[in-house]
C-alpha cells in the first residue's frame, strides 16, 4: 500500500514566520557540520604530507578518493532520505556518524587503520547528511519557487560562515597542541550543532519526506546501523588502497549515469524537459569541482612552498596566516558575496530580467578562468620564488564568486527542473557528480607534483604551479563557451512552436 505523502511538502497554512524558523534550524546544524568538515579538509593533505610523511601524488589522490566517497554516498542517502528514513532523520543520522568520524581522529593514536576508519566514517555520515539537509530547504520554500535562488545561496552562506571559523581555527589549534587536538575541535563542533538541533528540532516538524512520518522501528534501526558499519568498511578499504580508486570512480560514474537514464525513461513526459536541463547543468557543476579541489590540493601546497604567508599593506606587515588558512579565504569571500547576489536574484526574479541559471553558470566559468589567470600571473611579482599573498586573496575571490554562480546555484538545479518525488535522489546524483570531479581534481594536482624524494627550492616548485594554473584557466574558458552553448541550445528549443 503507498505510504500518504504526510510530510511530502510544507502545509499550505505555513506562515513566514515558520518558514524562517524552519530555515534557521536547518542553516544551524549545517553550518556546523560544515564547521567539522572544513576544519578537518583545511588539515588533511598537510597532515598526510607533513605528519604521515606521504609524497604529493598519494596525498592529492588520497584526498581525492575522500572526496569521491564524501559526495557520492549521498546517492544512497538521498534515497534513504526521500523513501525508507525520512529527510529530517537521515539528516540527524548523518551528523551523529560525523562525529563519531571526528572523534575518532582526534585520538592521539598514529595508526593508519584508524584514519581510513575515521574517513570512511566522516564520508558516510556526509552520505546521510549533506542530500537531506539541502532537501529540506528545497521543502520548505517549494510553494514559493522566486525564493529557491535566494533560500540557497543563504544556505550556502552556512556552510562559508562555519568553514571560515574552523578553517582559521584548526591551523592555530595544530599549531600549539598539534594535529589531534585540532581534529578534537572539529568534533566539538558537530556536537554543538547537535545540541542546537535538539533545541529547535520541533521548527522543523512540518518539513520532511513522508518517512519521517513513519515509526523507526528495531529493525529499521538495526539495518540503519548494519549500513553504516558495512559502507564504513568498504570505504576504509578503499582509502587504503587507493590504487582501486580509479576502478570505483569509473563504476561510480556508470552507476549516476545508469540511474539517470533510468529515471528518465520512468519520467513522464513533462517531466523530462526539466531533467535534461538539470542533467547538463550538473556536468556543468561537475567541471567547476576539479577546479574547486584544487583549493584543498594544488593551491594548498602552493601556500606551503611558494606564497609570502605575510599580508603587506604599503609595505607595513598587516597580517601573518599559515598555510592551512589560505583556504578560509574561500569562505570569507562566499559570505562577503552571497548576501548582495541573494539580493540581486530576489530582485531580479520580480522583473522581467532575470538571469537563467545558464547564463548564470556561463559567468560563473569566467570568473574562475580570471581567477587562474590571476594564480598564473602571481610569478611575475615573485621574489626568491615565493608569491605576494595579495596575489592569492585576489585569485580566491573570483574563483569563490564563480563557486557561488556555479556550486551555489547547483542545487537550485535540481529544486527547480527536478519533480519533488525525485529530488532527493538526483540530489545525491548531484552530489555523487561532485565527487567525481573532486578525484579528478586530485589526478590534475598531480600534474604540479614534487617528485618523490626530491628536495627543491622555492624557485624550482615555482613554474610546475604556475604552468597547472595557466592550463586550467583555459579550461575554464572552455566551461564558459559549453554554457553559452547550452544557453542558445535551450533558447531555440524554447523558441520552437509545438506541433499543431
Amino acid at each position: 500500500m503507498p505510504m500518504k505523502p504526510q510530510t511530502s511538502s510544507p502545509s499550505p497554512r505555513a506562515q513566514p514566520a515558520e518558514q524562517r524558523r524552519a530555515f534557521a534550524t536547518v542553516f544551524m546544524i549545517e553550518l556546523w557540520e560544515r564547521f567539522g568538515f572544513y576544519g578537518m579538509a583545511a588539515l588533511m593533505v598537510l597532515y598526510m604530507v607533513q605528519g604521515l610523511g606521504y609524497a604529493d601524488e598519494r596525498a592529492n589522490l588520497s584526498w581525492g578518493a575522500l572526496s569521491a566517497l564524501v559526495y557520492a554516498l549521498p546517492v544512497l542517502g538521498g534515497w534513504a532520505g526521500d523513501r525508507w528514513l525520512g529527510t529530517r532523520r537521515s539528516m540527524l543520522a548523518g551528523a551523529v556518524v560525523l562525529a563519531a568520524g571526528y572523534g575518532l581522529l582526534a585520538l592521539p593514536l598514529h595508526r593508519l587503520e584508524l584514519l581510513f576508519a575515521s574517513l570512511a566514517l566522516i564520508a558516510v555520515g556526509n552520505g546521510l547528511f549533506k542530500p537531506n539537509a539541502a532537501n529540506l530547504v528545497r521543502r520548505i520554500y517549494e510553494t514559493e519557487p522566486a525564493r529557491i535562488d535566494s533560500a540557497f545561496t543563504m544556505y550556502y552562506m552556512a556552510v562559508n560562515i562555519g568553514s571560515t571559523v574552523s578553517m582559521l581555527a584548526t591551523p592555530w589549534v595544530r599549531e600549539v597542541w598539534g594535529w589531534h587536538a585540532a581534529f578534537a575541535v572539529s568534533c566539538a563542533g558537530l556536537l554543538l550543532g547537535l545540541a542546537h538541533y535538539r533545541w529547535m528540532r520541533d521548527a522543523l516538524h512540518w518539513a520532511g519526506s513522508a518517512a519521517d512520518a513513519q515509526p523507526v522501528g528495531a529493525r529499521r534501526a538495526a539495518a540503519l546501523l548494519a549500513g553504516v558499519a558495512l559502507a564504513t568498511a568498504l570505504g576504509a578499504f578503499v582509502l587504503a588502497h587507493v590504487e582501486l580508486a580509479d576502478l570505483g570512480v569509473a563504476a561510480l560514474g556508470v552507476g549516476v549515469l545508469g540511474a539517470y537514464m533510468v529515471v528518465l525513461r520512468r519520467a513522464h513526459a513533462h517531466e523530462r524537459p526539466g531533467l535534461y536541463t538539470a542533467g547538463v547543468l550538473v556536468l556543468e557543476v561537475g567541471l567547476f569541482f576539479v577546479f574547486y579541489q584544487q583549493m584543498s590540493t594544488s593551491l594548498t601546497l602552493f601556500a606551503l612552498r611558494n606564497v609570502d604567508t605575510e599580508l603587506r599593506i604599503a609595505g607595513g606587515l598587516a597580517l601573518h596566516m599559515l598555510p592551512a588558512q589560505f583556504q578560509a579565504l574561500n569562505p570569507i569571500w562566499i559570505m562577503v558575496l552571497s548576501p548582495g547576489l541573494a539580493w540581486l536574484y530576489t530582485r531580479l526574479a520580480r522583473g522581467p530580467g532575470d538571469l537563467s541559471l545558464e547564463a548564470k553558470f556561463a559567468l560563473g566559468f569566467v570568473a574562475v578562468a580570471a581567477g587562474f589567470a590571476v594564480f598564473a600571473a602571481s610569478g611575475l611579482a615573485a621574489v626568491d620564488g615565493r608569491v605576494p599573498a595579495w596575489f592569492v586573496v585576489a585569485g580566491y575571490g573570483l574563483i569563490s564568486l564563480g563557486e557561488l554562480l556555479l556550486s551555489g546555484l547547483g542545487l537550485a538545479v535540481i529544486a527547480r527542473h527536478v519533480p519533488a518525488r525525485l529530488s532527493g535522489l538526483l540530489m545525491g546524483a548531484f552530489f555523487a557528480v561532485s565527487g567525481i570531479s573532486m578525484y579528478l581534481g586530485g589526478l590534475v594536482a598531480n600534474l604540479a607534483q614534487v617528485p618523490v624524494g626530491a628536495q627543491l627550492s622555492a624557485q624550482q616548485t615555482l613554474p610546475l604551479y604556475l604552468h597547472l594554473f595557466g592550463r586550467l584557466s583555459l579550461v575554464s574558458l572552455g566551461g564558459f563557451a559549453l554554457a553559452m552553448l547550452l544557453l542558445g541550445a535551450l533558447r531555440l528549443a524554447a523558441a520552437r512552436p509545438g506541433p499543431g
